[in-house]
């Protein structure tokens, strides 16, 4: 027994041992000294964005170095409870059969948190650390579709909440019916892009219609987008020539003055026709910087998708994007939600809802990394 248990450590520590050569803790201890230095900058707070961008990194960065620290100690630990339940073994059977079910109680958590560890190796894009900018817009499928693209709000929203991370709603235009059109809404956090850009995509939902009184089965789709939000740092020059800019007034729910002034703001980049609406602030002022940080970010984007496309033509490497179905959200004739790329699936839709995607997550991003499917059922 003492063997096996040994066998499992050693892997562990081993693949730790492969996580720490790419997160590199003496680089995370250089950037938290940098990051440290800023922050006690007595000017620091005179623009209050760039002050929480630098307290938002330095906390991340040491949260990360925490996390690889402890996990070398956690594997420490693991042996020497081993070798406590190897003593116990021979004078006393009942107390090593308490040690030992502890052991299996921490290995299962280290090895949860080894995968975590893990599956952030992987988020290395040029934007995946960057906060990140949702908009979700219901497709075919009528008022089931603006329906569903209410739920999938919902269901991210939900998922950041677990998280602890901030979300801030920047636009939504709501459908006549029931549910909406679309919405935009920002996910504060470091690496919230790169975790979030998997589930970019064409979702579907089937189910039985509760909007239809014959109670026949609706097929609805809706396009999730996940753009990295911009920084100061980014250089993307978008000349006046270029936009055009509309005001209106803001429509459904919203506070006093939101709705009775024409502070919502539209701009329109006329050589890509890339459309950016915002009404949740109550100044028009303030909606237009958010519009055109929207905007900048999804030129950002466009640029490095470009690039990106560009250096594969060269290389005679052209594969095919992420399919229009990238995920599947049965209710009817059977529960199931199954992402079509990576082959991961849950059979509770209403957890997944209710923002458990984690386990569809983490197999998107290892499949991006390594096209490797997991075909498994969390």
């Amino acid at each position: 027994m003492a063997t096996d248990y040994q066998i499992e450590i050693d892997s562990l520590r081993k693949s730790f041992e492969q996580i720490e050569q790419v997160t590199n803790p003496e680089e995370l201890r250089s950037r938290i000294a940098q990051l440290t230095e800023e922050s006690a900058a007595p000017d620091l707070w005179d623009d209050p964005e760039k002050a929480q961008g630098v307290t938002s990194k330095l906390s991340h960065a040491q949260s990360e170095l925490d996390k690889v620290t402890k996990m070398s100690t956690r594997i420490d630990d693991l042996e020497a409870l081993l070798e406590m339940a190897t003593e116990e073994g021979a004078e006393d059977p009942e107390m090593a059969a308490e040690l030992y079910a502890d052991l299996d109680k921490e290995l299962a958590l280290v090895l949860k948190d080894l995968q975590e560890l893990h599956i952030r190796t992987l988020l290395s894009g040029k934007y995946d650390e960057r906060s990140a900018v949702v908009t979700i817009r219901s497709g075919a499928g009528g008022v089931d579709a603006a329906d569903f693209a209410q739920m999938l709000q919902r269901m991210y929203v939900r998922w950041a909440e677990r998280r602890g991370y901030a979300t801030r709603i920047m636009d939504t235009s709501y459908a006549e019916e029931a549910g909406i059109k679309s919405t935009t809404f920002e996910v504060e956090a470091p690496y919230a892009y790169g975790t979030l850009s998997v589930e970019a995509g064409t979702h579907r939902l089937v189910r039985i219609s509760p909007f239809d009184n014959q109670g026949r089965r609706q097929t609805s789709f809706a396009a999730v987008e996940v753009i990295p939000l911009i920084e100061q740092t980014d250089h993307i020059e978008i000349p006046e020539s270029d936009i055009r800019i509309d005001v209106f007034r803001s429509s459904g729910p919203g506070g006093q003055s939101v709705n009775t002034t024409d502070s919502a703001v539209r701009i329109t980049h006329l050589p890509t026709g890339i459309v950016v609406s915002m009404q949740d602030e109550k100044s028009q002022i303030q909606n237009r910087a958010s519009a055109m940080r929207v905007l900048q970010s999804r030129l950002l984007l466009l640029k490095q998708e470009e690039e990106a496309k560009e250096k594969k033509e060269l290389a005679g490497d052209i594969k095919a994007s992420w399919g229009d179905q990238m995920r599947s959200y049965v209710l009817q004739p059977y529960q199931m939600v199954k992402d079509l790329r990576t082959g991961f699936e849950a059979g509770n839709p209403e957890h997944v809802f209710d923002g458990e995607i984690d386990g569809f997550i983490d197999a998107g991003i290892r499949w991006r990394a390594t096209g490797e499917k997991v075909a498994k059922e969390s």
